[in-house]
C-alpha cells in the first residue's frame, strides 16, 4: 500500500485546519502558504473533503474553510478513504465484497486479510487531534 501525494496532502490540510481553528473560516491561500502546496491542487482536495462532510467551505469575502467534524472524531482512515478510495493492501480486498475467482483457493488471502485489518484498525484509531502538535 502506498499513500498518494493527494492523501498525504489531505491529511496535512485537515491537521492545519484543526490546528488553526478559531471558529472562523481560514482562507485557502493561508493554508496553501503554510503547507507549501499549490492553491490549484488544494482546491481539488478541499472539494473532495467538503463533499464528504469533513470540512465546510464558504465562498466570497471572509470565506475559506473550517472543520465540519471535531478533530477528535475525524479519523485518519476517513480522510484516506476519501482521497485514496481504499487503503487495502491488495486489490481483492479493495471492495466490500471480495469477488476474486480464486478466493476459495488462495493460500495468501488470510495473510492479506490480517494485514488489511491491522491497517484499517490503525488508521481508524488515529484521529486528527492525535496529529496536532
Amino acid at each position: 500500500m502506498l499513500i498518494s501525494t493527494r492523501g498525504r496532502y489531505a491529511l496535512r490540510v485537515v491537521v492545519d485546519l484543526a490546528e488553526h481553528d478559531d471558529g472562523n473560516y481560514i482562507p485557502l491561500k493561508e493554508i496553501s502558504s503554510r503547507q507549501e502546496i499549490s492553491l490549484k491542487y488544494l482546491e481539488g482536495i478541499m472539494t473532495e473533503l467538503s463533499k464528504a462532510g469533513i470540512v465546510e467551505g464558504l465562498h466570497g469575502k471572509g470565506g475559506g474553510y473550517k472543520m465540519a467534524v471535531p478533530p477528535e472524531k475525524c479519523t485518519v482512515k476517513s480522510i484516506l478513504e476519501i482521497t485514496e478510495g481504499t487503503i487495502s493492501p491488495v486489490a481483492c480486498l479493495a471492495k466490500k465484497e471480495n469477488d476474486c475467482p480464486r478466493k476459495d483457493k488462495c493460500f495468501t488471502l488470510p495473510l492479506w486479510e490480517d494485514l488489511n485489518t491491522l491497517i484499517s484498525d490503525f488508521f481508524e484509531k488515529k484521529t486528527v487531534k492525535d496529529l496536532i502538535k
